[in-house]
């Protein structure tokens, strides 16, 4: 694949170029690739760089000959062709067309209308510290457990962490997003201090948005090993659960830091999180019975 204008600056406070971000998503197909292959996919591209306007991209482009085109039905009824990467180099034909994020759907694309992913963006207001995202975090595992669901963790490369739960066998997308609001609303309801489940930033003062609309058809969020258009070029990083703590912020993570940081795990911090086996519906009747009993 040749790579054009492998010399512009992308992160222009860092200095680094496109071929560095290139030579970075190489480095990570490894843990990338089993991220994104054979999802519905949005990406961030950023043409002028991570500091001019960037735009989402969810349907194929012309001139892409290794990225695969899913048709997909919008809500308008009417259908479009979404981006699917299946192999590497469909992943670096798009960062050759400037895309910089990753944001695959919580469905494959065999399956669409199934989820078998469950995220929680936990998005802190200006002002909260990071030790009280890193508690929130904990919370949302251990309330999840409690209802039979285990989750895993990840900095956004911004400012919060995402718990992530599997759903294996895949459960309806409207299920997954009733189950997602109403947990989070439960949260918000138990300590309204704390925690919020509107997006409305009048309301989030001091609060940690518990952001479940992730969990939809359509809906997105991004990628374990993704760069970020952000300063710095941070990474979306999953860690183990003993780690939160260990770092400063959910952006601590960069593009420099990433793969020395995988180098010396040698395995993925989830473990084989597509081995497991949970039922939505199945776990939270289970929970309930356990309540009466």
């Amino acid at each position: 694949m040749t790579l054009t204008s492998p010399a512009r600056v992308v992160y222009p406070g860092a200095g680094i170029r496109k071929c560095d971000v290139f030579a970075y998503y190489r480095t990570m197909l490894p843990w990338l690739l089993p991220e994104i292959a054979g999802r519905p996919l949005s990406v961030v591209r950023c043409p002028q760089g991570a500091q001019r306007p960037c735009f989402f991209q969810k349907h194929l482009l012309a001139g892409m000959a290794r990225v695969d085109a899913l048709p997909l039905e919008e809500e308008d009824g009417t259908r479009a062709d979404y981006l699917v990467v299946r192999d590497a180099d469909a992943l670096l034909e798009l960062v050759q067309f400037n895309a910089l994020e990753f944001h695959p759907w919580g469905a494959l694309a065999d399956d669409p209308d199934k989820a078998d992913r469950m995220v929680f963006d936990l998005d802190p207001a200006p002002g909260v510290a990071w030790p009280r995202v890193v508690a929130a975090a904990r919370q949302v595992r251990d309330r999840l457990r409690a209802l039979g669901l285990e989750s895993f963790v990840r900095t956004s490369g911004g400012k919060g962490l995402h718990v992530v739960a599997p759903l294996r066998p895949a459960c309806p997308w409207s299920r997954v997003r009733e189950f997602a609001r109403t947990f989070a609303e439960a949260m918000a309801a138990a300590d309204p201090l704390s925690y919020v489940a509107t997006a409305g930033k009048a309301q989030r003062k001091g609060r940690i948005f518990i952001d479940y609309l992730r969990n939809g058809r359509g809906a997105t969020s991004v990628a374990s090993f993704s760069l970020r258009a952000r300063v710095g070029a941070p990474v979306a990083m999953p860690l183990r659960w003993e780690e939160p703590g260990r770092v400063k912020r959910g952006d601590a993570c960069t593009l420099a830091s990433a793969p020395r940081r995988m180098a010396r795990m040698k395995a993925h911090p989830w473990g084989d999180i597509a081995a497991i086996e949970q039922d939505l519906d199945r776990s939270v009747s289970r929970s309930a019975r356990k309540r009466r009993g």
